[in-house]
């Protein structure tokens, strides 16, 4: 069953921590990898690029497969000596309706980026330009900070970082999110009544094995 727009609205208010910790502690992306403008959001399935360090053409080549709503995810090989996306890259992914683009490398011309609203995560800035006559994939599996992604799997990024949600499991994470939200929720009362943290998360019994009694 596809998934639904409802469902991707539902994910990019959860935020990525929660999603985290919700599916197990799994999913995150190389904490390197940070938002250009950390006011921005984005969620949605990953239209995936496997491409030469230095080189973009197959980043111009996966615009030309994109659909409105996909996040582009490209795995540069964490190379931040060159810029293989800017201003220009991200005026076209706008005007095909891409949500946001993570990238297993480096961009430039962040103040125009910011300027344009464009979510964008990235290893690191570079004023440097890149080659375009190198091969390279497009929809195909790819692997940034250890993590596993496949094309369409879910993307989901804010201010604290990238989390990936197999796109077979969105509603069950969706669910467990809400859990944990609830549960802290549980914790927070806890606390402004005076509860301490160790009594609501039961830590007591570790601390006595220990010895931090």
């Amino acid at each position: 069953m596809p998934i639904q727009q409802e469902e991707i609205d539902a994910m990019k208010k959860l935020g990525s921590a929660t999603i985290h910790e919700a599916q197990g502690q799994t999913g995150a992306l190389d904490s390197c990898i940070r938002p250009v403008d950390p006011s921005q959001r984005l969620c949605g399935p990953a239209l995936t690029v496997d491409c030469r360090p230095d080189d973009n053409l197959a980043i111009h080549y996966a615009l030309t497969k994109a659909k409105p709503g996909d996040v582009l995810v490209v795995d540069a090989k964490g190379f931040t000596e060159a810029g293989p996306w800017g201003d220009l890259l991200t005026l076209a992914a706008q005007r095909l309706g891409i949500v946001g683009l993570v990238i297993n490398g480096a961009v430039r011309d962040a103040d125009s980026i910011i300027e344009m609203g464009f979510p964008t995560f990235a290893r690191g800035l570079s004023i440097k330009g890149t080659n375009k006559c190198q091969p390279g994939k497009v929809n195909v599996p790819v692997m940034i900070g250890n993590v596993l992604i496949n094309p369409g799997d879910i993307i989901v990024g804010d201010r604290d970082g990238l989390v990936v949600v197999e796109q077979h499991r969105v509603e069950e994470v969706i669910q467990l999110s809400h859990a944990r939200e609830d549960k802290e929720e549980g914790i927070r009362r806890g606390i402004e009544s005076g509860v301490s943290t160790v009594q609501l998360l039961g830590l007591a019994p570790t601390l006595e094995r220990l010895g931090m009694k």
